[in-house]
């Protein structure tokens, strides 16, 4: 498991952002800070391998919080998370040796495509590493593990459908190892069976889900969605 330390100086945001982690596989919430402060205490303490970072902190910036790590000898991943998109900000993140960096506001989708490229960023440096390999071939491998592509719009969202919903269940779908009912999809979102059918039927009709029937013994044959590659 990769244990995440989620920095955000408003408490609500920290702890949306810390249920997007929880729902990535292989990554799990081992801290939540509202400070630079209380950052370097819980990255001091050795258990974190990546820190989501606003950069907007009480007490100090995220930037001047990575400056601050690095020159104390941690090396902790950081992924930055925060409003600031002017270029100097940016620039200094990478300057600094952010991995990614997420304006908000952002969806589901969105971080996940990072902390998926994460992962297979320390896989990669393991499996390198782990063979004692070097050479340009395998310095490609390592940087090109962190590339992302834009995850995949929603098309055409009708009225009284959200994004954010649209993600979520997007999200169940495209990590289900078989097609799912909308009662599964219900169960696995919190949703109700009826919310969660009228977006899996509205993502069926856009070709983002692929519908299946499975037939019973008796009555009508149940409507079962699978997640279909962008």
């Amino acid at each position: 498991m990769i244990d995440v330390l989620v920095v955000d100086d408003d408490f609500r945001v920290a702890e949306i952002n810390a249920k997007y982690v929880g729902k990535v596989p292989g990554f799990r919430v081992a801290a939540r800070a509202h400070s630079a402060a209380q950052a370097l205490a819980a990255v001091e303490r050795g258990t974190i391998d990546l820190v989501l970072l606003d950069h907007y902190l009480p007490d100090r910036t995220g930037l001047e919080l990575i400056h601050l790590m690095r020159e104390q000898g941690h090396g902790t991943d950081v992924i930055m998370i925060t409003a600031a998109s002017d270029v100097t900000t940016v620039q200094k993140a990478m300057r600094l040796g952010a991995l990614h960096y997420l304006v908000k506001p952002f969806t589901f989708a969105a971080l996940r495509t990072r902390l998926d490229s994460y992962a297979a960023l320390r896989r990669t440096v393991d499996r390198v590493g782990g063979r004692g390999l070097t050479g340009q071939e395998q310095v490609d491998r390592i940087f090109g593990a962190l590339r992302t592509s834009p995850a995949p719009s929603t098309p055409g969202l009708p009225s009284g459908h959200s994004e954010p919903t649209t993600d979520l269940i997007c999200g169940v779908l495209h990590r289900a190892a078989h097609p799912l009912s909308a009662h599964e999809v219900a169960a696995e979102t919190g949703l109700s069976r009826s919310t969660a059918q009228r977006y899996l039927r509205h993502l069926e009709q856009v070709g983002r889900l692929r519908l299946s029937l499975k037939y019973g013994d008796t009555g009508r044959p149940e409507h079962r969605y699978a997640w279909v590659a962008p």
